[in-house]
């Protein structure tokens, strides 16, 4: 078996990794192994924390939604069955949107579902 000097695949290898940790403090971004390590749970985070987001916007449209809703004496609950029977398609991003920012064509829709 012959011997393989592998100083050009572990320097890329070694700079790609170094390149990626740039900006993390202390050992993180000038040790390889640390670097490694910081990687692996950097990815980890980013792709639980996807997920989390998710049900963090619901949760504040459907807050921005019911804030509105008690001004005109109807709970969040009670709301969203009622446009579901009226039939009314749209989500919760977009009638949060339309909470904040055009609130007459909300009560509207509220009109509508009552």
């Amino acid at each position: 078996m012959s011997r393989v000097k592998k100083g050009v695949n572990a320097l890329k290898t070694r700079r790609n990794v170094l390149r990626s940790v740039k900006g993390y403090r202390f050992g993180r971004s000038k040790k390889e192994r640390q670097a490694y390590e910081a990687i692996s749970h950097a990815g980890a985070y980013a792709f639980a924390h996807r997920k989390d987001k998710k049900g963090d916007f619901r949760r504040l449209w459907n807050v921005r939604m019911s804030a509105m809703l008690k001004s005109e004496g109807l709970s969040y609950s009670k709301f969203i069955p009622a446009l579901k029977k009226a039939n009314i398609a749209l989500d919760r991003k977009i009638l949060s949107q339309i909470a904040t920012e055009h609130p007459e064509t909300f009560k509207k829709i509220i009109e509508a579902v009552k």
